[in-house]
């Protein structure tokens, strides 16, 4: 786990755009399966890509859509792990990686960017394909 006042400011840079934070299980569930309409599910990193352009990137998705989720979620990798684990369970078959972004639609995954998709692409690339699919899905 890493220090909670050393993540604080990453949380907020999300929670501050909306996003809900979820660190258990049950909510996690609830908010993916049983949540009507589209939910967009961001796994928390320290990583210097969740940083540079995975947090960027959804918070500009988020504010510039046409279209946008229902619901945003988000929890952290290795301190959330109920959550994290709980979210990844309902990305399969995509493989664990943090930091992701899942878009799910009536509780179906629709749209997954894994961390190898974020790693070296600006934060601009990652909005303009999380705007496609909300366009597409929301």
């Amino acid at each position: 786990m890493y220090p909670e006042d050393l993540i604080a400011p990453m949380r907020a840079e999300l929670t501050d755009a909306g996003f809900q934070e979820i660190r258990e299980s049950d909510a996690m569930e609830n908010a993916i399966s049983h949540g009507k309409g589209t939910t967009f599910v961001v796994i928390n990193s320290v990583c210097g890509c969740a940083a540079g352009s995975a947090r960027p990137g959804a918070r500009m998705a988020v504010a510039n859509a046409s279209k946008k989720p229902d619901h945003m979620v988000t929890a952290f990798a290795g301190n959330d792990r109920d959550a994290v684990t709980k979210a990844r369970d309902l990305m399969l078959p995509f493989p664990p990686s943090s930091p992701c972004m899942a878009l799910f639609k009536d509780g179906e995954l629709v749209h997954m960017i894994e961390r190898h998709h974020i790693e070296g692409r600006p934060a601009d690339m990652l909005a303009s394909n999380l705007m496609a699919a909300f366009e597409a899905h929301c």
